[in-house]
């Protein structure tokens, strides 16, 4: 008799996976945030552009949080500027948080991998 089993089991069956690969523009210097419990992680924003024929009227471009949590990626992001143009590969996640009273969420890119393609021109 074989283990029932688990959703994620059956999902690598399927071939389902949470993978996210960006390669687009850093917007803003990455932030380092410490949080209450003393683990730290830098957010960051990138911005890519939409593939061509999907741009709604005016938008183009989408700008998509994301968060570094492990040591290795942390790393990485600590050396980067705004207007870097990196490739970043994680998971999507959505995080429930409160905020004046209500519940509130986000979804952002939680990078396992990234690196630096091209450096901003630096005046």
């Amino acid at each position: 008799m074989s283990a029932p089993k688990t959703k994620s089991t059956a999902a690598a069956e399927l071939g389902l996976a949470n993978e996210v690969r960006l390669v687009g523009r850093v917007s803003q210097a990455p932030e380092e945030r410490v949080l209450p419990s003393g683990d730290s992680l830098w957010t960051f924003r990138v911005v890519v552009p939409r593939p061509p024929g999907a741009a709604r009227r005016r938008q183009s471009v989408d700008a998509l949080e994301c968060t570094a949590w492990t040591a290795r990626a942390r790393r990485s992001v600590a050396a980067w500027a705004a207007d870097d143009v990196v490739e970043v590969n994680g998971s999507l996640h959505r995080r429930f948080y409160r905020a004046g009273g209500a519940v509130a969420s986000r979804v952002e890119v939680e990078m396992s991998s990234g690196r630096l393609i091209r450096r901003a021109a630096r005046g």
